[in-house]
Parts: C-alpha cells; sequence; structure tokens
C-alpha cells in the first residue's frame, strides 16, 4: 500500500494540475491534429495523381523538413528565456526574445532559399538511387522540383508564424495559434481540393496546385495572427516589437550561448531524419511510397506527445522562471507518465487500424503492406517516443542545450543511421525487420533521457540574474 502511495504520489497528478495542462495541450492538440489531417489528406489527393507525383511531393516535404526543424531550433533558445521571462514576470525580456527570434529566422531564411534554389534538384535526386523503373524516377523529380520551387515561397510566413506562435506559448496562451491555424488548414483543404483537379473554374495545376494552396495558407495563417495580438489588449505586452529590433548584447549573448546547440542539433536531427529516409530507399522505390504512406498517418497519431512537449516547455519553463525548483521537479514526473499512459491507449488505437488505413490511398497493391507493418511498428514504439521527446524538452526548459544535443542529435547520428545503414546496406533481412529494429534503438535513448532527468541537469534558472549590463547596453 505504501509503494502504491508513493507511485501514486510521485506520477499522479490533482485535478489543478490536469486542468492547467489540458488548457495547454488541447488547443496545441487540436491545431496539430488540423495541420496534419490536412496533410494527409493533401497527401491522399496527390497520389490520386500517381507514385511519382506522390513520391515527388514526399521527397521535396522531407527536404523542406529540414528547414522547419532548423526554423524550431533556431527559436528554441530564445524560447527557453522567453518562458522563463514570462515566469518571472518580465515582459521587456519576453519581447526581446521575440526580436532575438526575427533575427534568427531572417537568416535561416536566407540561408535555405539559397540552398534549394541552387540545389534542389540534385537533392532530390539523392533519394532516388534505388532499384526502380527510370520513367518513375523521371517524373518523380520533376513533380518534386515543381512542388519545391513553388513551396519557396511560403518560407517566409511560415518562418514568422513561427515566431509568434512560439511567444505566445511561452506566455500560456494557445488559443489564437491553434485558431489561426485552424482557419488556415481548413482553408488549404479546400485550395487543394481547387486547385490541384481545377475545379470551381480553376486550372488543374496538379502538385503545383498543392504548393500554391499551403502557401496561400501559410499568408492566411500569419495575418489572422498579427490581427489577433493587435487586436486583443491581453497581448500588448507584444505591441511595439517591431519599432526596433535592437536587443540587449549580453541577452543576444546569453541566447546564442545556449541557443545555438538546438539550432545545431535541430538541423543535424532533422538532416538525419532524411538521411535515414535515402536509406531505407536504398531498398527501392516502393520503399520510398510506403513510407510516404505511412509516415503522414503517423504524424495524425503522434500530435499528442508532440504537444505534451509544449506543456513541458511551458510549465517546466515557467516554475524554473520563478524559481520554484521543487514544482518543476515534481510536475516533470507527472507529466511524463500522462505523456506515456496517453500514447499506450493511441498506439494500440493505432495498430488496430494499421491494416486498413493505407488503403485510403490510392497506391499499387505492393505499398500496402509496407505502409502497414511500418505504422505498426511505429504503433508499438509510440509510448516510448513519448518519454523520450518529454525528456527532451525538460533537459531544453532549464537551458541544458550541449546535454540536449549529446541526448538528441549525437545519439541519431552516432548510433541510429550507423545501424540504419549497417542493416539495409550489409544484410540481405528484410525492410520490414529492418525497420522495427531501427525503431527499437530509440529504447537505449529513452533510458538515458529517464537518467538524465532524474539527475536533475537541468534543474535551473537561467533568467534571474541576468548579466550585467543588459537593461542598458543594446546592439
Amino acid at each position: 500500500m505504501r509503494c502504491a502511495a508513493r507511485l501514486r504520489r510521485i506520477f499522479i497528478g490533482d485535478r489543478a494540475f490536469y486542468r492547467t495542462v489540458l488548457v495547454i495541450v488541447v488547443p496545441v492538440v487540436i491545431q496539430n491534429s488540423l495541420t496534419n489531417l490536412v496533410s494527409l489528406l493533401d497527401s491522399i489527393m496527390v497520389g490520386q495523381l500517381g507514385t511519382a507525383a506522390m513520391s515527388g511531393v514526399t521527397v521535396a516535404n522531407q527536404l523542406l523538413f529540414v528547414f522547419n526543424l532548423c526554423i524550431f531550433g533556431g527559436l528554441s533558445g530564445p524560447s527557453i528565456f522567453g518562458a522563463q521571462f514570462y515566469g518571472a514576470g518580465d515582459l521587456e525580456g519576453l519581447r526581446n526574445t521575440l526580436r532575438i527570434k526575427l533575427w534568427i529566422a531572417f537568416a535561416l531564411l536566407l540561408g535555405a532559399l539559397s540552398i534549394y534554389s541552387l540545389w534542389g534538384g540534385a537533392l532530390i535526386q539523392s533519394f532516388l538511387t534505388g532499384e526502380g523503373d527510370p520513367l518513375l524516377t523521371a517524373g518523380t523529380l520533376k513533380n518534386g522540383l515543381d512542388f519545391l520551387n513553388l513551396m519557396l515561397v511560403g518560407l517566409l510566413p511560415f518562418a514568422l508564424s513561427q515566431c509568434y506562435s512560439g511567444t505566445l506559448r511561452e506566455s500560456g496562451e494557445t488559443v489564437l495559434p491553434m485558431l489561426a491555424s485552424g482557419w488556415a488548414v481548413l482553408f488549404n483543404l479546400l485550395a487543394n481540393w481547387v486547385l490541384i483537379y481545377g475545379k470551381l473554374g480553376f486550372p488543374a495545376m496538379g502538385v503545383k496546385g498543392s504548393a500554391l494552396a499551403t502557401v496561400l495558407a501559410r499568408f492566411l495563417e500569419l495575418g489572422i495572427l498579427a490581427w489577433g495580438v493587435r487586436r486583443r489588449q491581453r497581448f500588448a505586452f507584444l505591441k511595439g516589437v517591431w519599432r526596433t529590433l535592437k536587443v540587449p548584447l549580453p541577452l543576444l549573448r546569453q541566447v546564442m550561448e545556449k541557443g545555438m546547440p538546438l539550432l545545431v542539433n535541430e538541423a543535424l536531427w532533422s538532416l538525419g531524419m532524411t538521411v535515414l529516409m535515402g536509406i531505407y530507399s536504398m531498398r527501392g522505390q516502393m520503399i520510398l511510397a510506403g513510407l510516404n504512406v505511412s509516415s503522414n498517418i503517423i504524424n495524425l497519431f503522434n500530435v499528442v506527445y508532440l504537444s505534451m512537449g509544449n506543456a513541458v516547455a511551458v510549465l517546466i519553463g515557467q516554475a524554473l522562471g520563478a524559481n520554484d525548483l521543487e514544482r518543476a521537479r515534481t510536475d516533470v514526473w507527472k507529466l511524463l507518465f500522462f505523456s506515456f499512459s496517453c500514447c499506450v491507449a493511441i498506439g494500440a488505437l493505432l495498430a488496430f487500424l494499421s491494416p486498413v488505413i493505407p488503403h485510403l490511398y490510392d497506391a499499387e497493391a505492393a505499398v500496402y503492406p509496407l505502409a502497414a507493418r511500418f505504422i505498426l511498428a511505429s504503433a508499438c514504439f509510440m509510448p516510448i517516443n513519448a518519454i523520450t521527446h518529454c525528456c527532451y524538452f525538460t533537459l531544453r526548459s532549464g537551458g541544458s542545450t550541449l546535454v540536449t544535443f549529446l541526448f538528441d542529435c549525437v545519439y541519431t547520428w552516432a548510433v541510429a543511421i550507423p545501424v540504419a545503414f549497417l542493416l539495409v546496406r550489409f544484410t540481405s533481412l528484410d525492410i520490414l525487420i529492418v525497420y522495427p529494429m531501427c525503431q527499437a534503438v530509440d529504447v537505449l535513448k529513452c533510458a538515458i533521457g529517464l537518467f538524465l532527468v532524474r539527475k536533475g541537469v537541468w534543474i535551473r534558472n537561467i533568467v534571474s540574474q541576468p548579466a550585467p549590463g543588459i537593461a542598458a547596453e543594446e546592439a
């Protein structure tokens, strides 16, 4: 009885705790669910155009995924400070973190536009080295380039939206980002139907129509965020951000010191995920199609544990910023257990549906069993991934960015990628055995994450003692 009571005290929160968590998580879950649902429907619509169109869009999106994760990583450093500044009641500090985010976003945008414009075709071609029909390869390359070139226009509104949405979430506001994203994805869905197939008098644009719909939706999302921030009095602390983009140099140094490992981490981690897809595709283009079908479905079910990362970042970050270190220490285990429990149920549902869901796509017959088994493997490991994800955000919340870099990125490149490459390249094992073996590698990563959280290396307030001159010295 004593053991059960102790476990309950450690892992189970009270009603007030779960109300606070759900206020943060539910809007983010709704937002991410809508986004991933539209991505799924978009993928299904593109899939009606044939395997070449579907595979081309998949590869292009995988390249854009690197930029998206670089934005996430680049903004993560300022976000650590933003959550703690808000917890400490320092609104000027919060505004300065938003200005730093804008500078980082513009720098990453210029780099991405240069790389994708100059080497987009070569990057897409690097995924098409496996066995397959030469005509299918040529069609995949053309469709991928058509999609990528139009999507470049949408990188600016995406980056700015992430800056605003992140700062709002750091202050505990998740409803406005949810509404902005919700309206944008609904518009995206309608525009996909109109522009891909040529409805309501518009020309049929195929994959270009899918890209154009996404770009227009991103401008709509940014417009709603800007309008909401300007009109609502509760967001007055964000007004005047654009009057100057100067930031205090000591704060900038602190943010870059903490943030650069996160930026490098997300860039290399996302590149690692892209490399992993390239490694799997060495077994043939049907594997690439199967991964496309499965990844869109898996992403829809992953929204709960991905959204729990936001709850960890906000609740733990604000507790650390308010110097309530004991609350941060106790709440993290409740958040970890809550995320794990939710994903046991969601993973079981996904596993049950895995033989059926791939048939939503109009794909070749060989793709369906591949996608079903990929989905099943991911469903089985979803609770493990949930714990790992929460550990990542816990370490990040206390500014342990170097530890986060070692835990996330270095593990991916030193363990996950070599294991996948050796199994794919130097064994004759079927891909349906190789894929779950590669997923199982993350069990060790999960154990390392729990060890680091238990050690408490992340329990630090990094804003209570600002660097000298932080209020006066400006760049």
